[in-house]
């Protein structure tokens, strides 16, 4: 009763504003300076494609003629990722950098001003969170001199529209667990996440270097136990005039919690000595964003896929022609791997895919089929008399992820690719569960048949080994089967 009194008297200005309180300070206060300034990093900042869409962020916060260009790199990314959405609401996290409290803060009514116009709040969202738990609570205070969440929104300002956001403060102690729980029942497809923290503070140039890439490896296995371990490891090595290893340890750990199974990059990194020249004392700065591969075919889209597999190889082996078609729908337009395995009598009869391609999904479809039955070196191409009893499986492939050790391969879940010096070798998820293999068979006729190497060497540290998932469905008798 009492946080809804709080939100009533609260609301009696219905234009309630939260006045900007680091503008001229951290970043600048002129609109036309803060819009140019905001460009100009946007502009500089080189991303590679983003195979996904972006479902949360880590971004530094400190003045922009620090960590801008840095930060920079994370929003660039919303708009640059091939899948992405429309983002309606916008969760903001923040440890407090000004005020010590029990609990955590939701702004919960009105607006947020920059110099670049005023940013609503969602306040339906903002207030299921603070019903969400006694420990979630509106205190005022707690944000109107916080600077971590501000700087981030002329960033948003500039790259999306028509969005709301929920600013929240955590009150460093604790209630991570807390948060999570109440935002995963409340966050969806049109919701990004923004954990706002900076790294290491104030140790040299060096020592920053191993602090952050430390910190930054823990981040990118997306799992919480790792990045706790990690700053408790790295607080114990006494590193001269490390104050902190993550101001927003707290953010970051929510944003984990609420996106496991995402594909984790980090997309720039650097620290204040890299800006200023000054490598005595130094903070350090990321942007990392989590990708959501998850996005699976609906049943109508696998429809049309088979489909073209079953025209591309017919059309192929009868006539020697390549089908040529426009498919407008946007899911089958991503630039994304696949596979297409064709057998015959349950059989292997062909199966060639590819990872990373500049043609979109349905084209890749189209060629791979067409590779399958013509150009699989194991195999004689398709002939005419076959195409009555073939089987077709189609498998969308998540991008490859870099794993540190074979102890991360999760069987029957992961795909995996392995490379040393110039040969490699490639079986899909599946693979093992149609064989009965465990990791140990698995690896080993992955080395020894697929990449020609010794039966152990996906133990060897040399070898680089990349898992991923696959959305597994095919044609077996005329009848759809998703696996």
């Amino acid at each position: 009763m009492a946080r809804k009194n709080n939100k009533q008297s609260f609301q009696q200005n219905s234009r309630q504003v939260r006045e900007p309180a680091v503008a001229g300070s951290f970043y600048p206060g002129n609109k036309a300076k803060l819009k140019s300034m905001v460009d100009e990093y946007l502009d500089k900042a080189d991303l590679p494609e983003i195979n996904g869409s972006v479902k949360a962020l880590i971004v530094p916060h400190a003045g922009y003629e620090y960590s801008g260009q840095i930060a920079a790199y994370a929003y660039k990314s919303i708009g640059f990722s091939i899948n992405s959405r429309p983002i309606k609401t916008i969760v903001l996290i923040g440890n407090s950098h000004q005020e010590y409290f029990d609990g955590i803060s939701v702004w919960n009514v009105g607006y947020f001003k920059t110099p670049l116009g005023e940013i609503a709040i969602d306040e339906d969202f903002a207030d299921k969170l603070i019903n969400a738990n006694p420990k979630i609570i509106f205190k005022n205070s707690a944000h109107l001199k916080e600077h971590s969440l501000e700087v981030q929104l002329p960033f948003l300002q500039k790259v999306l529209s028509d969005f709301k956001i929920v600013p929240i403060i955590l009150g460093n102690h604790g209630g991570v667990d807390i948060l999570i729980d109440a935002l995963k029942n409340l966050i969806n497809d049109n919701t990004l996440i923004i954990a706002s923290s900076d790294l290491s503070h104030y140790p040299n140039y060096k020592d920053a270097q191993y602090s952050d890439n430390k910190v930054i490896q823990a981040i990118l296995s997306d799992k919480r136990e790792n990045l706790q371990k990690t700053i408790s490891d790295l607080e114990k090595q006494g590193i001269p005039d490390l104050q902190t290893c993550a101001c927003g340890q707290d953010a970051i750990e929510v944003v984990m919690g609420l996106t496991g199974g995402s594909d984790v990059k980090l997309l720039k990194s650097a620290n204040s000595g890299d800006i200023t020249g000054d490598k005595n004392r130094v903070v350090g700065y990321a942007s990392i964003t989590f990708i959501n591969n998850d996005s699976k075919l609906n049943e109508a889209e696998q429809k049309i896929l088979l489909n073209l597999v079953k025209r591309a190889v017919e059309t192929y082996v009868r006539n020697n022609k390549i089908i040529e078609i426009e498919e407008t729908n946007v899911n089958l337009n991503k630039h994304q791997g696949v596979f297409v395995t064709l057998k015959k009598d349950n059989d292997l009869r062909g199966c060639i895919g590819v990872f990373k391609s500049e043609e979109t999904l349905y084209q890749n479809v189209i060629d791979m089929a067409i590779a399958a039955a013509t150009q699989d070196p194991r195999f004689n191409p398709i002939s005419k008399d076959e195409l009555n009893n073939l089987e077709y499986e189609i498998s969308v492939l998540s991008p490859l992820r870099k794993v540190d050790s074979w102890k991360e391969i999760e069987i029957g879940k992961h795909g995996v690719e392995i490379k040393q010096g110039m040969r490699r070798g490639v079986f899909l998820p599946q693979v093992a569960s149609e064989n009965n293999w465990d990791l140990n068979t698995f690896m080993n006729v992955l080395c020894t048949q697929k990449a020609g190497l010794p039966a152990d060497c996906w133990k060897n540290p040399e070898t680089k080994i990349y898992v991923f998932t696959a959305q597994v469905f095919c044609f077996n008798h005329g009848h759809l089967s998703v696996r």
